[in-house]
Formats: structure tokens, C-alpha cells, sequence
């Protein structure tokens, strides 16, 4: 199918109302972000992904329906100019976008950033005309159009650990007439041809701040990043380099996700009712029940974080109302069971997991329960800490 004629038009159009209520929403505050936001064409990093269709198969499983110009010109046009995340990838397998098909279920492993997370990471990091610019994970590449638009594609640098996305990325930026130094690297290991960096922004997320990062960062340059791990608790972090090589800053209000870098996914873990049967038949009453963690609210989502601090080999699994813990690291599991108005756990293992969320649970509060922006992360060579003046520190796994 030939591409409209009116395809630019109707694509700057769109671009102007979804910049201007980005203005309204208050994300677009630099005037310089804001003429970046209403010149980068999006449409032309997203030429086919996936949108979740309104009801789920017959077995559960989510449904993905595939968009292409090609399929339905009117709906892709829209949704890359909506404020959206695009899935253009799941399980590391590339689409075919000559004939896609619907997928049934599946783990995103790429995608377009919705605009409006993408234009805060660039403003969070304070970046500005004569920053020198890593950033970490390409992607579609539409977030490194933004910065190149902003700086100049000579201050801008991004890495991406997909060779296929790299090569479709680098493919929509020179045609846009982009041309930042491109490589297909591992996001751990920063890059150290082009460093020393002022501002280094990761669109992917770690268990813990890769030291690279630290010692490819010039002193005072920041770095944003977001902290997960594998009970998909998220936390951005701002920190700021000191001249000894050190790190700290705080953590970001507000819920955001991303993707986790591919080495930092977490493990297969087997059957979990071979881990439960193991447990001890004799429960003890919880003192908090699972909902303080898995309850969708601001707060639940920051209390996941932290008690994924506390322990970072967890994974959770439902199981009908059953919750269940379980730890690849030390061999430890927990279940939880309602009981009338309460909850039941089982704990074996060396690790008396449900027992370290709750003494996590009981600090937050007895300190008031603090939000994000009252904690900070400090780095110093492999030591690295969650910080709150009136609760333990919390170390970080050493990845």
C-alpha cells in the first residue's frame, strides 16, 4: 500500500496536539524540550508494533494485536502520536511487519517509551547544550532523536545491546538526518570510547548501579537511572558524581518501570509447589499482609522496591489467593494464605523471607512511612546503599 501524501502533514498535526498537552500536563516545561518534542517525526521509529487488545484468550493469557501503516494506517499514526508505550518486541524474537500476527501472552523485551517518561528522564538529568550524553538503550531510537535535537548529534552517544534494534534504530535516526555515535554494547559496561561523560541516562534498569558508570562520569556529571530486580520493585535514582569517584543522590518521586538489562532478568525459578511443598506444615500469623506489596498504589509500588532490598534473590508467584516466595539465592520459600481477616505463613530455608519484608514493613512505619524522595543511594566502589535517616540501611546486591 503506498504511503499517503498526506502522511507528514497529518503527522506534524498530530505531533503539535500531543505537544501541546504534554505543555498542559506540565511535562514540557523547557521551552528547548518542547521544540524537540514538536519536531521529532516518532512515526518514523515505530513503523509496526503492538497494542494489547480489549479482551484477554480463552485461557487467561493477554492478547497483543499488531499495527502497521500498512494494516491500519489511521490507528499506527495515532498511537505514535499518543502518549503511549509501544511494544515493538517480545521474548528478543523480531516481527516480521510484512505479515504480522497477533501474540497470545509474552514478555516485552523492547519498545518506544511513552513520550512523556522519555521527555522527564531527559529534564530529570538536567541535561543541557554542551553535555556531553550516554545513553543506554536505543531502543526504537526516538529518544535519541530528542537528544540529538536538543544538543546536537555530536554530544550524543547511545548504546544498545540488540543488534537488530540497533541496526533499525541507527537506520530511522540517519534518515532522519541524525547522526550520533551509535555502538551495540552491553549497557553494564558503559562505553568507554567516548567517555568521560556529563549526563549518562539508562532507559533499561539494574539491580544495582553498574560501576562502570560511576568511573565513565565526570566529576559532578549525573547519572539517572532505575533500580529493579526480580520482585519487579522499581525506584529512579539521581546521582551525582564526587571528584573521589563516588556516587550519591536521591530517589525520584512517582511509579515508573522499565525493561531490565538483559543480564539483570530475573532467573527461572522451577515448579513452585515443589518449593512450597518443602515448607513447614506449623504457620505463625503475618504481621503484615502481602497487599502492603502487591496492592496497586504509589505506596505498595515504593514498598516493593524496598523490601526487594531486603531480599534481592525473591521472586513472587500467585497461586489462586496463595502468595509465594521464592528465593534461587539461598534455597529459601514462603507461602501466605488468608485466614479470615488475617494471613498465614510458612517459611523454611536459611532465609525466613516473609519475616525480612515485615521487619522491612514495620521500619517504614515506624519512620512515618517516607516517600522516595526522602531516601538516598550512595555509591562507593562495591558498596552501594538505600539510605533513610530513620531506617536500616539497605545494601544493594553486588552484581
Amino acid at each position: 500500500m503506498p504511503v499517503p501524501t498526506t502522511l507528514e502533514a497529518d503527522a506534524a498535526r498530530l505531533r503539535g496536539v500531543m505537544t501541546a498537552s504534554l505543555v498542559r500536563d506540565g511535562v514540557l516545561v523547557d521551552p528547548d524540550w518542547r521544540a524537540a518534542a514538536a519536531s521529532v517525526p516518532r512515526h518514523r521509529f515505530v513503523p509496526g508494533f503492538y497494542l494489547p487488545a480489549s479482551k484477554h484468550d480463552g485461557h487467561g493469557l493477554s492478547v497483543w494485536e499488531p499495527v502497521t501503516a500498512e494494516s491500519d494506517h489511521g490507528r499506527w499514526l495515532s498511537a505514535a502520536y499518543s502518549d503511549l508505550t509501544l511494544i515493538t518486541q517480545f521474548d528478543d524474537r523480531e516481527t516480521d511487519w510484512r505479515d504480522p500476527g497477533p501474540l497470545y501472552g509474552g514478555t516485552p523485551t523492547s519498545s518506544s517509551t511513552m513520550p512523556s517518561l522519555v521527555l522527564r528522564m531527559w529534564a530529570d538529568a538536567d541535561v543541557a547544550e554542551g553535555h556531553t550524553v550516554l545513553e543506554i538503550g536505543t531502543g526504537t531510537g526516538y529518544s535519541t532523536a530528542l537528544a540529538c535535537e536538543r544538543l546536537g548529534s555530536a554530544d550524543v552517544t547511545s548504546i544498545e545491546v540488540d543488534p537488530h534494534r540497533m541496526e533499525t534504530a541507527a537506520n530511522a535516526l540517519y534518515d532522519c538526518g541524525y547522526a550520533p555515535t551509535l555502538a551495540v554494547a552491553d549497557g553494564l559496561y558503559g562505553y568507554w570510547p567516548e567517555a568521560r561523560f556529563d549526563r549518562i541516562v539508562a532507559a533499561c534498569s539494574f539491580r544495582a548501579v553498574p560501576p562502570a558508570l560511576v568511573a565513565q562520569s565526570r566529576p559532578n556529571g549525573k547519572i539517572l537511572l532505575t533500580l529493579s530486580g526480580w520482585l519487579y520493585g522499581y525506584a529512579r535514582a539521581l546521582l551525582t558524581v564526587a571528584e573521589d569517584g563516588s556516587a550519591e543522590g536521591q530517589l525520584l518521586p512517582g511509579t515508573v518501570s522499565f525493561m531490565s538489562a538483559r543480564a539483570h532478568v530475573a532467573p527461572s525459578f522451577g515448579n513452585p509447589d515443589h518449593w512450597i511443598a518443602g515448607l513447614p506444615e506449623k504457620p505463625r500469623t503475618a504481621r503484615h499482609a502481602p497487599k502492603r506489596i502487591t496492592a496497586e498504589s504509589e505506596e505498595a509500588f515504593h514498598l516493593r522496591f524496598l523490601a526487594q532490598c531486603a531480599v534481592p534473590g525473591v521472586q513472587l508467584h500467585t497461586a489462586g489467593e496463595a502468595v509465594q516466595l521464592v528465593d534461587v539465592v539461598s534455597g529459601s520459600a514462603a507461602s501466605l494464605t488468608p485466614v479470615g481477616d488475617s494471613w498465614e505463613v510458612r517459611e523454611g530455608g536459611p532465609v525466613k523471607l516473609w519475616g525480612r519484608v515485615e521487619s522491612i514493613l514495620d521500619c517504614f512505619d515506624a519512620a512515618d512511612r517516607p516517600g522516595p524522595e526522602e531516601f538516598t543511594v550512595s555509591v562507593r566502589g562495591a558498596e552501594q546503599y538505600v539510605r533513610h535517616p530513620h531506617m536500616p540501611s539497605l545494601a544493594l546486591p553486588r552484581v
